[in-house]
């Protein structure tokens, strides 16, 4: 911008050239197109906001994940409070003879609520520098062999204000349940209170209720976490029309050949034939684009006498292809014929079409020999064979209706394209060093990148693959701090049972008794958890629905494993404090009693 100039002001000056700018550069479209295109005014934006698709695509996952970590925050926050009110308690006697010596209770809440506020100041100044590492770390995982992601880590001042005010707002509010707990007590009561165990009164229903709470949300994050681990391994496992794992996608810029571009259909073709006669090389097929990778072709299809449909459903994907390209990718013909060296400029255009396109635009009639219309570029195309379906784009979509036309029919040859090498036994990428070699007595000016199409793959399934390995760590996390919590409960209320169950034990009860005894409180804990947990889930899961492929938000496969694996984790916790119960003397007890 000029300065002092507005981005409004400059959004003015644009447009008053848009007319000329239009006229430049203006497409061979459709006429309807062109009128949609040419409605939209040209609209200046400030460049901090980017022009990534990384903020489109991550919105809603990261969102998803955002929910869940504070939910992993609010399972924290109980275990503090339990912590907090089991400390309370203990210093009941010392804060209650402060009380009776004069102190204020006003007094003794800003003491409890400074060492709350430096417990969490502490707390939030190591999640700084976990959050910095942890950054980094998301970071890498977003880079793949196709696309390198960099995003600026440096901390920022809004993300340090908002830090600290979760850690203040945090511990002021869960310094409330132990500070109203103890506050409210009268001193001599309190005092009273040294020395015998007390086993029913209101905190351990306030300690209760927080296990209680800590096991529904733990629980409610699991789920999650096993949708979104089950999400990624159908994605990663689902059967894609083609054999990717002996192929290898070597990228060919000829941008700064020195061959003219009404000669690199020849170059290709040579390039093609020198790869094709290495060993090692079971065979080749150049293309414009390849499955799963970042480009995309399509095109209208309206064929005389065919179904009426939508316009979104009238387009089908395209690509330019070799006649090596079917048995290099695994691809079946199962009527008709490939594409084959007769299909060359000049010749007849031949297409070859999946079984998606098939039954969307010929569904009950013999598509071979039918004529498809490809109006912008005056020409028309002859269905020459039908192959199996096959993944296009994305691993998420069902199969679309695809046409792959002749390579060397295209008038225009293109500068860059992807020439598929099918290795005939090994590591596709132990041949690069000969492909590069066999390339460049062919044209040695021209740019060349090597990635295994597996790689590609996996690259497409980034966003699922983080997603599944953040909210595991974060449900397992918070499996943890359920366990602990429910640990921390059933062990306090042993240690205060501790003359009580003496007493039990001195009348005949034995350990296993004892044991049952400990053990019937966790269940009763972890089956009421379980049971808000499972509510909530389901009312949970139809927010993430977009995000899940090939099982159902409430799936119940999913809930009875995350509610077994709760079960378990409850079984843990509650058995170490239940076998230390067992094993108390009750003369001992009594003795001290």
């Amino acid at each position: 911008l000029k300065p002092g100039q507005t981005v409004e002001q400059a959004t003015l000056a644009l447009r008053g050239v848009q007319r000329q700018i239009h006229d430049a550069t203006l497409p061979a479209w459709e006429p309807r197109d062109l009128e949609s295109y040419l409605k939209d005014p040209f609209t200046m934006i400030s460049a901090a906001t980017g022009i990534s698709g990384l903020r489109t695509r991550y919105q809603t996952p990261l969102t998803a994940i955002l929910v869940v970590v504070a939910l992993v925050l609010l399972i924290a926050c109980g275990n503090i409070a339990n912590l907090l009110i089991a400390r309370a308690t203990a210093r009941r006697p010392e804060l209650s003879l402060r009380l009776a010596l004069g102190a204020s209770r006003w007094r003794l809440s800003r003491q409890l609520l400074l060492e709350s506020l430096i417990l969490a100041g502490a707390g939030a100044a190591v999640g700084l520098v976990f959050a910095q590492w942890g950054g980094r770390l998301l970071v890498r995982q977003l880079t793949t062999a196709t696309n390198v992601v960099w995003l600026d880590l440096s901390l920022d001042w809004r993300v340090l204000l908002f830090t600290t005010g979760v850690a203040v707002v945090t511990a002021v509010f869960f310094t409330l349940a132990p500070m109203f707990t103890l506050l409210r007590v009268a001193p001599n009561e309190a005092l009273k209170e040294r020395g015998r165990g007390v086993a029913g009164d209101a905190r351990f229903g306030l300690r209760n209720t927080l296990v209680v709470a800590q096991v529904a949300l733990s629980l409610t994050l699991v789920v999650a976490a096993g949708l979104f681990a089950r999400t990624f391994s159908s994605l990663a496992g689902r059967p894609l029309g083609f054999d990717a794992a002996p192929v290898l996608v070597v990228g060919i810029d000829a941008g700064k050949s020195a061959v003219p571009a009404a000669g690199r259909r020849t170059l290709f073709a040579r390039m093609e034939e020198s790869v094709a006669g290495l060993p090692g090389v079971a065979s080749v097929a150049m293309s414009a684009l390849t499955p799963v990778g970042p480009g995309a072709w399509n095109m209208e299809v309206e064929l005389p006498g065919g179904p009426a449909l939508a316009r979104n459903q009238k387009l089908s994907w395209i690509n330019a292809v070799s006649p090596g390209w079917f048995g290099t990718y695994g691809m079946r013909v199962t009527s008709g014929r490939g594409l084959e060296d007769r299909d060359r400029l000049g010749a007849p255009m031949a297409a070859v079409v999946n079984e998606a396109f098939v039954r969307r635009f010929l569904p009950g009639k013999n598509p071979i020999g039918v004529q498809i219309p490809d109006r912008p570029e005056k020409t028309t195309y002859e269905i020459v064979g039908v192959s199996e379906d096959a993944v296009y784009r994305s691993l998420r979509a069902e199969a679309a209706p695809t046409m792959f036309i002749a390579f060397a029919q295209q008038a225009e040859p293109w500068s860059s394209l992807a020439l598929s090498v099918r290795a005939s036994g090994g590591e596709p990428m132990r041949l690069s060093r000969s492909i590069a070699d066999a390339l460049d007595r062919v044209e040695p000016r021209v740019a060349l990148t090597f990635r295994p199409l597996t790689d590609q793959i996996r690259a497409s399934l980034t966003q699922e693959r983080l997603v599944a390995r953040l909210s595991s760590f974060f449900g397992l996390l918070a499996l943890l701090l359920a366990g602990l919590g429910l640990y921390g409960v059933t062990s306090y209320s042993v240690s205060r049972r501790r003359a009580e169950i003496g007493i039990r034990m001195a009348l005949g009860a034995g350990a296993p008794a004892v044991a049952r005894l400990v053990l019937r409180q966790v269940a009763w804990l972890v089956g009421l958890g379980v049971l808000i947990g499972a509510g909530a889930s389901l009312w949970a899961a139809r927010f993430i629905s977009a995000l899940l492929y090939g099982l159902a938000p409430r799936d119940l496969t999913t809930l009875v494993m995350a509610a077994a694996v709760m079960a378990g984790v409850g079984v843990l916790a509650g058995w170490l404090p239940a076998r230390r119960a067992a094993r108390i003397d009750p003369t001992v007890v009594l003795r001290d009693g």
